[in-house]
């Protein structure tokens, strides 16, 4: 089950985040070796979230030359940096103070040359040589330190709970003055290791379109150029202006591009959800090396997460999936009252699915937005137990009981039939031929929509582009 929590999923797209020029860049509160040691200690965090790194040596390596030559040429050469490529078809980057800087299978994917590439991880050394997380965490400790005396000075703890809660939404995202020093500092660098600036400007236009395009897959509107308080990051086409007018101030020599090398480096990388983590087709979840699936209802939209599947569906109605541990328990019924907790539970009732004992259960809660009802369903699995969480508004609940419980009892070993269906999609790199089009080769491609449009932005193409005999294009395939 894939990782990242669905505030990721809608406001994390990119952290690709800033630089005017470092002169010694300080922090109140974090020293430099306060800073290595929170990276190191974060590492493991990053990857669990993540999905752990990807599983290619190759590929690992590479990335981490690529990083190290671009560090050199920063202000802080001097320290050790680390650079992992995660396994998250999320397309993101990120840096972690003490020199830790992560890169998504997503983002490479994007990419299109090793300079695109370049420009990403140089950003986010910038962002490790002005120190931006230590200057972060110095405002949230400045943050909590102020609400604490808010807290005192008022007797009220709901207020210093609030005005923390505020703090945390204002402090959770670098600055923007910060992502623009990033993105100035990134020009900087690339431009010193002699790679093409307009790489930055490339990338960042393929965002945009990235965005765009998953926003109309997601059923959502397009929000590219939004600003609010929860997107903190500058607005795309801010800083594709702003880029463009830094790349223009450093014009380099032969600048290395790199295209053919990098295409290699990525011919068959994993494309969307790995098999690790389970895979979503339409309104099916299947986990090939747990070997289960099952399918929700229509009108829902699955989404992975690294220790859930969440499926979203009208008027704030949703199905939860996850697992746990076994436990001492004599039946599922016996689970389910622990599993409620205090809440009363209704309508228990013990089941078979797929000949494991099941039970389930309904408990009817109250909150803001009025009252649900959910239906909890376990299902022992011997070591493990899988749980189904079923919510609806109470108005909606005669409507999708049966549709839940074809859901439950879908759930069970991968069919013979969708053992295909559940193989993962790699990262193929083709030489055009002749008679190939953009639209030829994207009906190839295994998508049941948007399948031009896919092809157009993983390639960063624009609808006037035309391709060329032997010219090399990334395509999806069936592995």
């Amino acid at each position: 089950m894939k990782l990242l929590r669905l505030v990721l999923v809608l406001n994390l797209f990119w952290i690709l985040p800033g630089f005017q020029g470092i002169a010694q860049p300080r922090s109140l509160f974090m020293s430099e070796q306060d800073e290595i040691e929170l990276g190191k200690k974060n590492h493991p965090q990053v990857l669990a979230e993540f999905g752990g790194a990807y599983n290619n040596a190759d590929l690992a390596e590479y990335i981490q030359s690529l990083g190290d030559y671009l560090a050199s040429t920063s202000e802080r050469s001097n320290l050790k940096f680390t650079f992992t490529v995660l396994n998250s078809p999320i397309v993101n980057a990120f840096a972690v103070p003490g020199g830790y800087i992560y890169v998504t299978r997503g983002l490479l994917a994007l990419a299109d040359n090793e300079a695109e590439v370049a420009g990403v991880l140089a950003h986010e050394i910038g962002h490790i040589a002005a120190r931006h997380g230590a200057q972060r965490y110095d405002k949230t400790m400045l943050a909590n330190i102020g609400m604490i005396l808010l807290g005192i000075g008022t007797g009220s703890g709901e207020i210093a709970q609030a005005g923390g809660a505020l703090a945390s939404v204002l402090l959770q995202s670098y600055s923007r003055e910060q992502e623009f020093e990033a993105d100035e500092l990134g020009v900087r660098y690339i431009a010193r290791a002699n790679f093409d600036p307009q790489a930055m400007v490339s990338f960042l236009k393929k965002l945009q379109q990235e965005t765009s395009l998953e926003a109309k897959i997601l059923g959502q509107e397009d929000e590219t150029d939004a600003m609010n308080i929860m997107a903190t990051h500058p607005r795309t086409v801010d800083r594709v202006a702003e880029a463009i007018r830094e790349a223009t101030k450093n014009q380099v020599k032969d600048p290395i591009v790199a295209q053919d090398i990098y295409l290699k480096k990525i011919d068959g990388i994993i494309y969307g959800d790995s098999p690790d983590e389970g895979i979503i087709r339409k309104r099916k979840f299947g986990h090939p090396q747990l070997n289960f699936s099952f399918e929700v209802p229509e009108d829902f939209r699955l989404f992975n997460f690294s220790d859930k599947v969440i499926a979203k569906g009208p008027q704030n109605s949703g199905i939860v999936f996850d697992q746990v541990k076994a436990g001492q328990y004599n039946s599922m019924t016996t689970y389910l009252k622990t599993w409620a907790k205090n809440n009363r539970l209704n309508s228990i009732e013990s089941l078979t699915i797929k000949n494991h004992d099941a039970a389930t259960g309904l408990i009817r809660i109250r909150n803001k937005s009025g009252q649900f009802d959910q239906r909890l369903l376990a299902i022992d699995y011997g070591d493990k137990i899988y749980r189904f969480l079923f919510v609806t508004p109470v108005k909606l609940t005669s409507r999708y009981d049966q549709a839940f419980k074809d859901t439950a009892y879908s759930f069970g070993p991968i069919s013979q039939n969708d053992k295909d269906l559940f193989r993962p999609q790699i990262i193929k790199v083709i030489d055009v031929s002749a008679s190939d089009t953009p639209q030829s080769l994207a009906n190839k491609m295994p998508f049941e929509d948007y399948q031009l449009e896919r092809f157009m932005v993983l390639n960063g193409l624009s609808a006037n582009d035309k391709l060329r005999a032997g010219q090399k294009v990334k395509t999806i395939i069936q592995k």
